[in-house]
């Protein structure tokens, strides 16, 4: 799985069926617009509780002003798996590094003996296994502030993410996620999506201009602490 992988659907404007629209900034025509999408849930609409669903309702509303990623905000999982932006995954003996474009966001998947988080975070703490040739992942803390995407679907500091990365060919992976959190949803759900390998000479993750408050240069401490655990990079090959 080393190399630098995208996601080419418009999930992260919103996980439904969508019809494209002009945005909130329709003077910018074509620039500002969302564009039209199949849905990447399976089995139907997200299964709300009826609270839950309101306040997605009032997200929604609010999104230009209340999504995280309008504050240049950790994306969180699973979103950062499906933003418009590349994301590289680096495997090592023990872990496995994902280094995400957007936000230089990251997290390392400990391959060894589950550990618990010392903190919660944007992008959780993450224990994963290998399932015959599947890369399988459970990701807990997260800090429950960040949403699945700008049409207001969000999570909250209870919601487990089961990942599972499928290799389907050279330059392909099968992404599923199965989310639960019964705090927002009547039961577990998933989303699934290719993933596509960047075969262009000298693929690699470039640094995203954004802007940042003080505060946001202060890491949480989770993340931190699983990036100095990722020991010896090997060199990637694309």
């Amino acid at each position: 799985m080393n190399g630098v992988w995208q996601a080419m659907n418009s999930a992260n404007w919103d996980l439904n069926d969508h019809a494209a629209s002009a945005g909130q900034f329709y003077q910018l025509g074509a620039i500002g617009a969302v564009p039209p999408g199949q849905t990447v849930i399976e089995g139907g609409d997200i299964p709300y509780l009826p609270a839950a669903l309101e306040q997605k309702k009032k997200n929604y509303l609010n999104r230009l002003t209340e999504d995280p990623e309008v504050k240049c905000y950790l994306p969180g999982i699973p979103r950062a798996n499906y933003m418009p932006y590349p994301f590289q995954i680096v495997q090592s003996p023990k872990n496995i590094l994902f280094a995400y474009e957007y936000a230089s966001a990251n997290r390392v998947v400990n391959m060894d003996k589950p550990t618990e988080a010392p903190v919660d975070s944007w992008m959780g703490w993450s224990n994963g296994k290998w399932e015959g040739d599947a890369l399988v992942v459970e990701v807990k803390s997260m800090n429950g502030k960040a949403w699945l995407d700008r049409a207001g679907d969000f999570t909250t500091d209870n919601v487990v993410i089961n990942e599972r990365f499928t290799m389907t060919d050279a330059d392909h992976i099968n992404y599923e996620a199965t989310i639960t959190d019964n705090k927002v949803f009547s039961r577990p759900w998933k989303i699934s999506m290719p993933l596509y390998r960047r075969v262009e000479k000298n693929a690699q993750l470039l640094i995203q201009v954004r802007g940042v408050r003080r505060r946001d240069a202060l890491r949480p401490s989770a993340e931190a602490l699983q990036l100095a655990a990722f020991e010896e990079l090997p060199a990637v090959s694309t």
